[in-house]
């Protein structure tokens, strides 16, 4: 049996998901770019086996209703195509859904790590539709840093689980729009989500939008 991968090229596609696309799962978005791929006439490779699937991946799960700029997809290929950015941004853009933009499109090493152990961390725009005096969000962020651990019990699935979620929170601050900005732990070591942080803040009732717009890998 050969070891040989039959992959012979990976590209990795940054994105934004706008619009309805917000409320699409990651489950669907995956299945919009297979179509998108594939109505672009590029080289998919697929999984072996009776139920095959495109051999395409997502950085890290974006939780529902959130926008984005910044999202990773890594797709592998069967064949060699001309990576001209432009023009491949292009040609997908033509067969992409309303919401869907792309921002860089790169080739990778077929042994680069994958994504999900690369990413640490990500950073979101948190905008209060509903106005919220400014002065009430810093003691809001100032209580929430202050804390030295901030304990949090959970049961999911049957399943409890208790932990210290302060260490996830990297940042918290106010920008000169007074929006807040997030900076918080995803991947292997934890992850938390902004609606669990605006829960925790007590800022749940106050209308607001949820934008993520940077992802931190490991070696920064």
């Amino acid at each position: 049996m050969s070891h040989v991968s039959p992959v012979v090229q990976r590209l990795r596609i940054t994105f934004g998901k706008s619009g309805p696309l917000r409320y699409t799962s990651n489950l669907d978005v995956a299945k919009i770019w297979e179509r998108v791929l594939r109505r672009a006439d590029l080289p998919i490779m697929y999984t072996q086996g009776f139920n095959t699937r495109p051999r395409i991946r997502l950085a890290m799960p974006l939780p529902l209703g959130i926008s984005s700029e910044c999202e990773i997809l890594d797709v592998s290929l069967r064949q060699r195509i001309d990576v001209d950015e432009a023009a491949l941004r292009e040609r997908l853009l033509a067969v992409a859904p309303l919401g869907l933009t792309i921002n860089k499109i790169v080739e990778v090493a077929l042994r680069a790590s994958t994504l999900h152990s690369l990413i640490d961390s990500a950073e979101y725009r948190i905008h209060f539709i509903d106005a919220v005096d400014p002065d009430h969000l810093v003691r809001k962020i100032r209580d929430v840093l202050n804390r030295p651990s901030i304990i949090v019990d959970r049961t999911r699935r049957r399943k409890r689980s208790v932990m210290d979620i302060r260490p996830l929170i990297q940042a918290i601050y106010l920008d000169d729009a007074h929006d807040m900005i997030a900076h918080l732990s995803v991947g292997d070591r934890g992850n938390l989500r902004p609606d669990q942080l605006i829960e925790l803040m007590e800022l749940q009732d106050f209308h607001h939008s949820v934008h993520r717009f940077r992802l931190h890998t490991i070696d920064g």
